[in-house]
């Protein structure tokens, strides 16, 4: 389906124009619930930045975390953290972890927020903006590789070029409208590619759009790899992904580059 950027609730998904009373309105105004759901495992260096980040934001946000048996600090860390997120346990697996959350989200839209990743500032005005457009279904924000060196830019410049040919990962802060999630059944467990796979799914089932930002998220874990080696995993994998390698094939593939 087409793509749109846009400038920087209701019940549960539901579009604008519907009738309501006075609480609705009050919600309309506010703009939506923004759940927003984070897989964690073994996170505890990362984690007390996001929570201390998404603490900070304005607007109407829900925090859920999802750990999938992590062995360090990770569950002591978002119990004692003052922002108060939803802690819940999930087995082991990046989209098992992630339906797990949603399942028990209440938001009208759901976001989902790898732990070493920050939202923009104003993410909840864009995605109110994206929200109060019916045919817009979900979508990412743009992102930003942490760091000022060649390395960061050059993997933020390969990154933006992806999305401008339409396609994106879980790094960039995939957004849905639960509706949509609902209606796609969610992420599929595959062992790897599954958030491409998601995103892929979304287009197909309606509007996306890429909202501004930028989001940021870590460069630490490619780079050992360095620029060449790091874009010529997005860009093989993928491409194997979509001639229909088994995903297994493809995580080992994936783990060998790492």
């Amino acid at each position: 389906m087409p793509e749109t950027a846009l400038p920087a609730g209701r019940g549960r998904g539901e579009p604008p124009g519907s009738p309501g009373g006075a609480t609705r309105g009050r919600t309309e105004a506010a703009g939506p619930l923004v759940s927003v759901i984070v897989p964690t495992f073994d996170e505890e260096r990362a984690l007390p930045r996001l929570l201390d980040h998404l603490a900070g934001l304005e607007g109407r946000f829900e925090v859920i975390v999802v750990d999938g048996g992590s062995s360090d600090a990770t569950l002591a860390i978002a119990r004692a953290h003052p922002l108060g997120p939803a802690l819940i346990a999930a087995p082991r697996g990046r989209a098992r972890q992630l339906n797990a959350g949603a399942a028990t989200a209440e938001g009208d839209l759901l976001v989902f927020l790898h732990a070493d990743s920050l939202l923009p500032f104003d993410a909840h005005a864009s995605l109110t903006a994206a929200w109060r457009r019916p045919a817009i279904v979900g979508g990412n924000f743009a992102l930003r590789f942490e760091g000022n060196d060649l390395f960061a830019r050059t993997l933020t410049t390969t990154y933006a070029a992806q999305r401008r040919l339409g396609y994106f990962y879980g790094d960039s802060s995939i957004f849905v409208r639960r509706t949509a999630f609902e209606a796609l059944g969610g992420f599929r467990e595959l062992a790897v590619m599954d958030d491409y796979d998601f995103a892929r799914r979304l287009g197909r089932h309606g509007r996306l759009a890429c909202l501004p930002g930028p989001a940021t998220t870590s460069s630490r874990r490619w780079r050992r790899l360095g620029v060449l080696r790091t874009v010529l995993s997005w860009v093989v994998i993928r491409w194997l992904f979509v001639l229909r390698v088994p995903p297994e094939r493809l995580a080992r593939l994936y783990r060998r580059a790492r």
